[in-house]
């Protein structure tokens, strides 16, 4: 397995996760890193059999993505089986996430069902992989980060 850093210079997490998950054969594990060198944009770390090239101009980015501590899993040890409803007990046992934590409320209990809505990015703090929740209708917790955000009203231009 090769763990490296790359950088397509991808504006938005989605064509990141895109990429990502097109690639074959799939990596055993890829996060993606907000980078601000060159120019803001999402890089990716990814540890796989293949190797990716980056251009000389986006080299910074990817050894940023390389090194980063912070990075949003897309693949990660269980990934593939995050569907449906699980307790939280069920999702820690069966994939890499260290931790569930409900917004504003910390750690969630074992038996709190999570429906994962088949979309589950969780994302390191320090060495932790950690899935953040929100309460949903039904007494379900869902991930915090959806499929299709809202769009930011602002002008980031």
């Amino acid at each position: 397995m090769i763990s490296t850093g790359v950088s397509f210079g991808h504006r938005q997490v989605a064509e990141a996760d895109h990429w990502i998950l097109a690639l074959d054969p799939a990596p055993s594990f890829a996060c993606t890193h907000l980078v601000q060198t060159p120019f803001p944009h999402v890089a990716i770390s990814v540890v796989s059999t293949s190797s990716y090239e980056t251009t000389d101009e986006l080299r910074a980015g990817a050894d940023a993505a390389a090194t980063g501590r912070f990075g949003r899993a897309v693949i990660f040890p269980g990934s593939s089986e995050l569907t449906g409803r699980l307790t939280v007990a069920e999702l820690l046992e069966r994939t890499g996430i260290d931790r569930v934590e409900v917004l504003g409320s910390g750690v969630a209990e074992d038996d709190a069902v999570v429906d994962t809505r088949d979309f589950v990015r969780p994302q390191f703090r320090g060495d932790d992989l950690v899935l953040v929740t929100m309460p949903a209708a039904g007494g379900v917790l869902v991930p915090f980060e959806t499929r299709d955000p809202t769009p930011c009203c602002a002008d980031h231009g």
